[in-house]
């Protein structure tokens, strides 16, 4: 039988369960997918269920289970946080001590029990720091066969960033940073500060940053007082943090609210409330922070390691923004980043740490494409299963015979204003849509931006859409400089010829006034600042969307579409065929495609403004 590995990620954020067999990574999906609680942290019943199912797999056939950090660590960390910070912290104290020591101290018996709920099983339980989860996530499945590693986060166990060295089935860690030291913590405070969710809204204050305006004194004053009074940053990248503005050390906050307001004058933002500029300065202040810190990590990386290929992780390879600039700065020649860099992802690192570090195994076929299959490694369903909602809610539906005339009618839809759900094969891994459960629109269109932001996905009406461009044609549109960007994690400006001049007043004008400005000619996905946030699609990664896609290049002459998740605000995405109908119906979304049937919501809407803009340019 088959060596087989579990992954687990869990009681933080983002649970998720992992499972190789024979260290190929054959399935992997989050908690929050089947529970539908969005960042669901319990223990991943469901997703391990699901990848044991698809191996064909019982708890007892497991090898090893794999947890991604290790709690006796995290637990001195806490303990030695809580003592040099006393007295501060003494309500956060009482409130943790009771659940590290009445159950997290007691993790291997916590995920035995678990699993025995799964079913009966005796495997080997391993512990792997978090930041070797990381390193493990973004080597091991990467295309080459040594790289320089980067990871960085919020916080492991101690460590909040590390750079490392991989080379065949080993992994070296060559340099660290401790906790509270954390770029992602800092940029964590900001999306607080500013009004957002911290976990979560951190994709948010990145959208928002290209808002503020970089002439500014503003701007620049706070990136002044950020690099002057908060952070002590350090030519390597290493950073010391000034704690007497920080509370999430010992807290239940963040930022210390009061000292924040008086260095930038300005009250944290409420959330829901109005998004003034001194808001979208900020963002950009912190970012360019951020950013400025990412290039110096890297080329310390580089120099560590001499190597030429660099590998990332960690929720701060997030920040899709930052490594689209250091992938153009030309640090390393190749750059790969793990899709599900965040904790989830962790699962996957835990486990491959596991068998090519604990158990010795050697990486095989390394090259020249990465190991994580295009990141469809979730549950796929059938056209029995698209058929049985049809019957179940008694709903119209046309089934297409081929897949050329499924994607050519589908193309037609989009193509005709529609917003449409795109359902197939299997769900992806980590936190963006990648062409399977995506929810797809006109990318020529001005008002699509704002229609599925306000009419579908019910967000913030500011979020920036992505592009998913067939790789081939890729360079027409956006400066890529023929990279691949396989998993939406790279921003790249559109190229100037598709680009319009702004007005001399733009910096003046109201935040909603400056993003319905048509700057391109393809508007929908192009950002505030002349960048998108792009899906390079393969067609050997994934055949059916690469064939959707061309086939609404046949029609319109555009090589792209518009790609967000399949999900509405607060809900994860979807990912049975329920969840996708019942999304539908809730919805202002107008054709629902699930494997070969397609569902029509009453007549097409004319999703057009005034005028014709398909008039306004001609495309390639």
């Amino acid at each position: 039988m088959a060596e087989a590995i579990l992954g687990i990620s869990a009681f933080y954020h983002d649970s998720a369960a992992a499972l190789l067999l024979d260290g190929e990574l054959v399935a992997a999906a989050h908690e929050e997918r089947f529970t539908r609680k969005k960042h669901d942290s319990a223990f991943p019943a469901k997703a391990v269920e699901f990848v044991l199912d698809e191996a064909g797999l019982d708890p007892g056939d497991l090898k090893a289970v794999a947890f991604y950090d290790k709690p006796y660590l995290k637990f001195e960390r806490l303990l030695e946080t809580y003592h040099a910070f006393t007295p501060r912290g003494l309500v956060s104290f009482l409130q943790a001590m009771p659940v590290w020591i009445k159950e997290k101290l007691f993790m291997r018996k916590i995920l035995r029990d678990e699993l025995n709920k799964v079913g009966p099983g005796r495997p080997k339980f391993l512990f792997p720091e978090h930041h070797l989860s990381h390193a493990a996530s973004a080597f091991y499945p990467s295309p080459f066969e040594e790289a320089a590693i980067l990871t960085v986060d919020g916080v492991g166990e101690w460590a909040t960033t590390t750079i490392g060295l991989g080379k065949g089935k080993d992994i070296s860690i060559l340099r660290e940073l401790d906790f509270p030291h954390s770029l992602g913590l800092l940029y964590s405070a900001f999306t607080y500060y500013t009004g957002f969710k911290v976990n979560s809204g951190e994709y948010k204050l990145m959208g928002l940053a290209p808002y503020g305006d970089p002439d500014s004194e503003q701007t620049q004053e706070w990136k002044r007082i950020i690099l002057d009074e908060l952070v002590d940053l350090r030519p390597d990248g290493s950073l010391l943090l000034n704690m007497d503005y920080f509370d999430y050390a010992t807290g239940l906050r963040m930022v210390r609210d009061k000292r924040f307001e008086k260095l930038f004058n300005i009250e944290r933002r409420q959330p829901e409330t109005d998004i003034t500029q001194p808001y979208m300065n900020m963002a950009l202040a912190v970012q360019q922070v951020t950013e400025d810190v990412v290039f110096r990590l890297a080329a310390t990386a580089r120099e560590l390691t001499g190597c030429p290929n660099l590998v990332m992780a960690g929720g701060v390879s997030l920040n899709c923004v930052a490594n689209g600039k250091l992938q153009r700065k030309g640090t390393f020649e190749n750059i790969w980043i793990q899709p599900a860099a965040g904790d989830a992802g962790g699962a996957a690192g835990a486990a491959l740490a596991a068998h090519h570090i604990h158990f010795g195994a050697e990486r095989t076929a390394v090259g020249p494409r990465d190991a994580m299959q295009g990141s469809y490694l979730g549950p796929r369903f059938s056209e029995r299963d698209a058929l049985r909602i049809a019957r179940r809610y008694s709903a119209p539906y046309t089934r297409f015979d081929s897949n050329d005339d499924l994607c050519r009618a589908t193309a037609q839809h989009i193509a005709n204003g529609a917003a449409v759900g795109w359902f197939q094969g299997r769900m992806e891994w980590g936190p963006r849509a990648l062409g399977n459960r995506s929810i797809l629109g006109d990318p020529r269109d001005p008002a699509t931006q704002k229609k599925l932001n306000l009419k579908i996905k019910y967000r913030e009406g500011f979020r920036p859409f992505a592009p998913s461009v067939i790789l081939e044609d890729a360079d027409k549109y956006f400066g890529l400089n023929g990279n691949g960007s396989p998993y939406m994690l790279l921003v790249a400006p559109v190229v100037d010829e598709r680009c319009a001049d702004l007005p001399e007043n733009y910096n003046a004008m109201e935040m909603y006034d400056r993003l319905y400005i048509q700057r391109s000619d393809i508007p929908a996905v192009t950002h505030v600042d002349f960048s998108a946030r792009i899906q390079t699609v393969d067609k050997q990664d994934n055949p059916l969307y690469h064939q959707l896609i061309s086939a609404f290049k046949e029609q319109t002459g555009c090589s792209l579409v518009v790609n967000t998740s399949f999900n509405v605000r607060g809900e994860p995405i979807v990912c049975t065929p329920e969840d996708a109908y019942r999304c539908f119906m809730r919805t202002e979304m107008d054709v629902l495609v699930v494997e070969n049937f397609m569902f029509i919501k009453g007549d097409q809407p004319a999703w057009k403004e005034e005028g014709d803009w398909r008039d306004e340019y001609e495309l390639d």
